[in-house]
């Protein structure tokens, strides 16, 4: 075991290889986390310390790269990345697992994939955390294509979208596959409806960035569902919150009351 440089093993599903790491203890209750947009389990997971803390906290701490994403399958059509079907990949590990039940933590992106997730196969799903994503899961958060068209730029010097440009560099630092991840946010933008986010049931924690100015209000959220709780976390944006220790004690504290 080891929870800052964790192994990757890989599985098939819908005809994609994916890979995903299983560390902290085996025999403590699953932890499943899901990346954002143009990230991967380890930017988004283990080098913001999230592998850490939980394992320390004595919890069995699973990620996966999205598909697209790290050294997971990377389809070039956008259809593949509804996300629903990305929800799809994440049961198929826990059956590849045998694990019948996890918490379920999911950030911006990743936070919309669990969502589905909770509305399709909600005996799969112990509790949920929505980070980095409000009111923005059935509003919207806005246009998007600016950043497909970002990551399929010629150069990075050619972009002028500040929120396209904040993309793409992103994505040339983690060497993705920038057709892949134009494909993804163009396929996996799909809203929920307010009727809906309210017949998810399971407990949820719902942790957005004050200075975030793509998620939404995490509070406007929590008011449509029945069992969730809204957090602040402070002087963080977008890109930040992530990794934010008021986040990560947040977590602990909300599996801690959840597991009673």
């Amino acid at each position: 075991m080891n929870l800052n440089f964790p192994a990757f093993s890989t599985f098939t599903h819908d005809g994609l290889n994916l890979a995903f790491f299983d560390e902290g203890d085996p025999a403590g209750i699953p932890a499943l986390l899901i990346h954002g947009f143009a990230s991967t389990a380890s930017v988004n997971w283990v080098n913001p310390g999230w592998l850490k803390t939980l394992g320390d906290a004595g919890y069995r701490v699973i990620a996966l790269d999205n598909r697209g994403h790290g050294a997971s399958g990377k389809p070039h059509h956008s259809e593949a990345y509804r996300p629903w079907i990305m929800a799809g990949d994440v049961v198929a590990l826990l059956d590849h697992l045998d694990i019948p039940q996890a918490n379920v933590m999911g950030y911006s992106m990743g936070a919309r994939i669990s969502a589905f997730m909770a509305l399709r196969h909600p005996d799969r799903v112990r509790s949920l955390v929505f980070g980095g994503l409000g009111i923005g899961m059935t509003d919207g958060v806005g246009d998007w294509d600016p950043i497909a068209d970002a990551l399929l730029a010629q150069s990075l010097g050619e972009v002028t979208h500040p929120r396209g440009q904040m993309f793409r560099a992103f994505a040339e630092q983690t060497k993705s596959d920038r057709v892949a991840l134009a494909a993804c946010i163009r396929g996996s933008r799909d809203l929920i409806s307010r009727k809906d986010i309210a017949t998810i049931t399971a407990p949820t924690l719902i942790g957005v960035g004050t200075r975030d100015d793509i998620a939404g209000s995490p509070q406007e959220l929590a008011d449509l569902m029945p069992n969730a709780v809204a957090l602040d976390i402070p002087n963080r944006d977008h890109m930040l919150a992530v990794g934010d220790r008021v986040f990560k004690k947040a977590v602990l504290e909300f599996y801690e009351r959840v597991a009673g």
